[in-house]
This record gives C-alpha cells, structure tokens and sequence, in this order.
C-alpha cells in the first residue's frame, strides 16, 4: 500500500543571519498582524462557495469512508448472525438427544430397581459429574450391559459437548451485539455527515449554486486533461515496449508472430467492464449492493462478481484481493483506489477514465481517474 504523504512545510526558515533586537520587534509585530488579520472568520460570516464546495467534498469523502466501516459492521453482522443461528440449531438438536438419553437412562435405572439391584435413584445417575463417579459410588458398573454402559457414555460425552455449544452461542451472541452496535454507529455518522453537506448546499443562493457549478465544471475539465495526458503516456509505452519487443525478435531471428501476449484477465475484465457499462446512470446509495443502486465498492463487487471473480465488500479489503500494479501499465478492468485510506474505489476503462459511483446525489458514471486532483490515487489492483 502506497505511504502516506508528508505534509510540506508550511513556511520557510532564514538561518545564519543575527537581526538587531529592533528589527526583530519590528517582525515580531508584523507576524503578531499578520495573524490577526488572517484569523479564523466569525462563525456569523457566511462562508464563500470555495469554503463550502471544500466542505461539502470533505463530508462526502468522510461518509464514504463511514460507508466502510457501515459495510464492514453489516458484512460481520451477517456473518455472525448465520454462526449464532447454527450455534443455536445445534444446541437445540444436541438438548433433545440429551433429553432421549436422559429417558434412556431412567429406564435403566427403573430396571435396576425392580431387578432388586442396590442402586440410588434416578437424579443422583443423571447428576454425576462423570459416568466413573456414578458407577464408583454405587458399584453399578458390573451390573450394566455393554450397550447399556456405551448409552451412558454417550450420554455425558453428548452433555459436556452440548455445554459447550451453548457457551460458543453466548459469546457468539455477544459479539453478534458489538457488531450490530457498531452498524448503528457507522449509519449514525453517515447520516450526520450527509444531513452536514445538505444543509450547506441548501444555504446557497441561486447565483452562488451557479459558481459552485462552474468550479466543479472546472475541475472536471482539468481532470479530462490530465487523463488525456496519461492515455498519451501509456501509448507511448506501449509504442516502445513494442518497438523493443519487435528489435529484440528480429535480432534473434525468432519469428513466431507478434511478441505481445493478451492479459490474462482480458475476458473477465471485458466482462467486468460490460456489467459496469450497463449500471451508468443508476444511483449512488451508501451500502447498497445493486442492481437498482451502488455504492463505490458495491459496484466494483458486483462488476468482477458478473465475471466470476468474487470480490470482497470494503474497498480496504478489495486492494487486497489481486495483484498490485503501476498506473503506467493500468489495464481496462482494474480496480483504482483512492486517498490514503482508501475509501474510494473506481474500474478502469482506459485512457485516464474510470466507471464508478462516486458520491451521494450522484450517479454511477464514466470519469476521469483524476476526478478529484492528480494526488489522491492510492494503487491500481488487478483482480484476475
């Protein structure tokens, strides 16, 4: 996984120069203004269509990244709640073999008794901590049968292991709550976060909506470029990785026809692509799965699913799920991630351009990979 970027220094240092004490009263001063002047606005002042436009990006990458963990918390839940639900299945077909042995046991015991057979009553057999303690107390053991002796062990082998069945569902149950809590939780901050980015975007004026979709206008122009700018590298790549190819083949007098092979993914990718095509258009709902909506991962999950690739559900879990490669050699089909903690996740299509569902109030879209700036890509994945 790509590290983290340093933060730049902020500011620049002046070293090796001894200033006069006025001098540095006079700076001094002049910093003490500078930061007066360039304190936090009043919460009472309306913030610019740049300040909100960076807010409301932020909310979204911040409930997109709650959208992880919503869909990590609901993947763990689901899991758990298919243990808990076995757990219990199995506890309760262990209890009513118990409860027939316990029968079983009775009538043994009610044999013993009218056969004359010194031998306690039923609770104190069926109570015993072990078979061996029953028999060394009462001297039972000579008096059974094989059959009846393998139904007794049996009986207290079942109850330890039905025991601990029940102790598995317990804490099974206990973690099936801590997940459910932290469902609740990621849902809570998404819905937050999103009502936040609403309510800011709701404050705009008509003439101020219209600057904010200039400024995104703007971006998104500025990010065709840089992925036309990336086709034209990768071509030519291609171009001399081919032309090297075509020396090397024609300086070792092979000739068996071209050099380059077909990626290995290319059917699945193909059809990975195709599903993803055919979702543009639809929404961007957080935690949804499709086929009427997705969310990022949602829709990276069920294009390479379409392809039989089966693909984990979190975006931190899909960066994982295949091979790590250069963006330079970006293939249509692979997965791109983006910002540090990997919360976004796009299909590529060649040429600079991606398939994915980027925000909510958007839909699922073809775009450049530099949607939002040229620094944010985290890794490229090939999934097959």
């Amino acid at each position: 996984m790509a590290p983290h970027r340093k933060a730049r220094p902020s500011g620049t240092r002046i070293a090796g120069i001894r200033t006069p004490v006025l001098a540095t009263a006079a700076l001094t001063s002049v910093a003490l203004l500078s930061q007066t002047a360039n304190a936090a606005p009043s919460p009472d002042r309306k913030p610019s269509v740049e300040e909100v436009e960076k807010k409301v990006d932020d909310l979204y990458r911040q409930a997109e990244s709650a959208t992880d963990k919503y869909n990590a918390a609901k993947e763990k839940s689901t899991e758990q709640r298919k243990r808990v639900d076995t757990l219990l299945d199995d506890v309760a077909q262990r209890t009513q073999k118990l409860n027939e042995a316990r029968e079983q046991l009775g009538s043994y015991a009610a044999a013993q008794y009218r056969t004359g057979a010194a031998a306690p009553d039923t609770a104190t057999f069926l109570l015993a901590d072990t078979p061996q303690d029953y028999f060394d107390q009462t001297q039972l053991m000579n008096r059974l049968t094989g059959r009846q002796k393998e139904t007794v062990d049996d009986y207290f082998t079942d109850r330890s292991a039905t025991m601990k069945k029940r102790q598995e569902a317990t804490e099974s149950l206990q973690t099936l709550t801590e997940s459910q809590e932290a469902l609740k939780s990621s849902k809570t901050e998404i819905q937050k976060k999103l009502g936040t980015a609403r309510e800011l975007l709701s404050r705009l004026t008509a003439e101020e909506k219209a600057r904010l979709a200039a400024i995104e206008k703007k971006k998104q122009e500025e990010a065709r470029r840089q992925a036309e700018e990336l086709a034209r590298q990768q071509e030519a790549a291609r171009q001399k990785q081919a032309a090297q190819e075509s020396s090397s083949s024609t300086t070792t007098g092979g000739s068996s026809g071209s050099s380059t092979t077909a990626p290995t993914n290319g059917t699945k990718a193909e059809k990975a692509l195709a599903y993803a095509r055919a979702q543009v258009g639809k929404p961007y709902v957080w935690g949804a799965t499709g086929p009427d909506s997705y969310d990022c991962s949602g829709l990276t999950q069920a294009a390479w699913k379409a392809a039989g690739v089966s693909l984990p559900r979190t975006t931190y879990d899909q960066v994982d799920a295949g091979t790590t490669v250069p963006l330079a050699d970006a293939q249509p089909g692979d997965l791109i991630f983006f910002y540090d903690d990997i919360s976004h996740v796009g299909i590529y299509i060649g040429d600079g351009m991606m398939i994915h569902a980027p925000k909510p109030g958007a839909y699922v879209r073809e775009e450049s990979i530099y949607y939002d700036g040229s620094s944010i890509i985290h890794s490229v994945v090939r999934p097959a």
